[in-house]
């Protein structure tokens, strides 16, 4: 199997600034402990989008409960009516996990960095061709990370800097430069 290089791998050919684009530009690939303050940033950012969803839900729920348009099963509260609701409760959990995983999948389709690795200068890029990359793929990225686990294998892969989740879905995560990190170039 033959490897493709890697955008860190890459030589930049000598063009005008004009014609230069990212596809030509030499990075490397992000250390671990960039990556990890990163995903302390995005954790923060997540754990408020996970809240805010969250309330969402529950205000929905409540108006629903006190108009009567739920089926109260003799509850007079709707905390307790919540508490005993298994299914109401797994619902409340999903949609709160599909809210923190559209934060990460939004971001990285639209410009490959959450607002974590953008304060951290990091950025996604697609090593299986020079397209962005597919949710289908972003997604797998997102579960194969094993809530930031699969980073750890970039300590041990000190040559190639690839965590888990990179190897699974075909990206890396590169240290951009200030000009190249700048929100003009999104």
């Amino acid at each position: 199997m033959a490897k493709s290089k890697s955008r860190s791998q890459q030589k930049p050919e000598s063009k005008s600034s004009a014609e230069t684009n990212k596809s030509d530009m030499s990075f490397q690939r992000a250390g671990f402990f960039r990556r990890l303050a990163a995903m302390v940033y995005d954790a923060l950012v997540a754990t408020a989008v996970g809240m805010l969803s969250g309330l969402i839900f529950q205000v929905v729920m409540l108006i629903l409960f006190q108009n009567k348009l739920l089926d109260s099963h003799d509850f007079a509260d709707y905390m307790d009516y919540f508490q005993s609701s298994e299914s109401l409760q797994i619902m409340a959990n999903a949609w709160v996990a599909l809210w923190v995983a559209g934060f990460f999948l939004w971001f990285w389709k639209h410009g490959g960095q959450t607002l974590g690795m953008r304060a951290w200068r990091l950025k996604i890029y697609n090593l299986k061709d020079e397209k962005n990359i597919s949710y289908a793929r972003l997604a797998l990225r997102l579960v194969t990370a094993f809530l930031g686990l699969g980073t750890l294998l970039v300590l041990i892969d000190v040559k190639n800097r690839q965590s888990l989740q990179d190897r699974i879905a075909q990206t890396e995560v590169l240290y951009l430069s200030k000009e190249e990190n700048d929100h003009k170039s999104w």
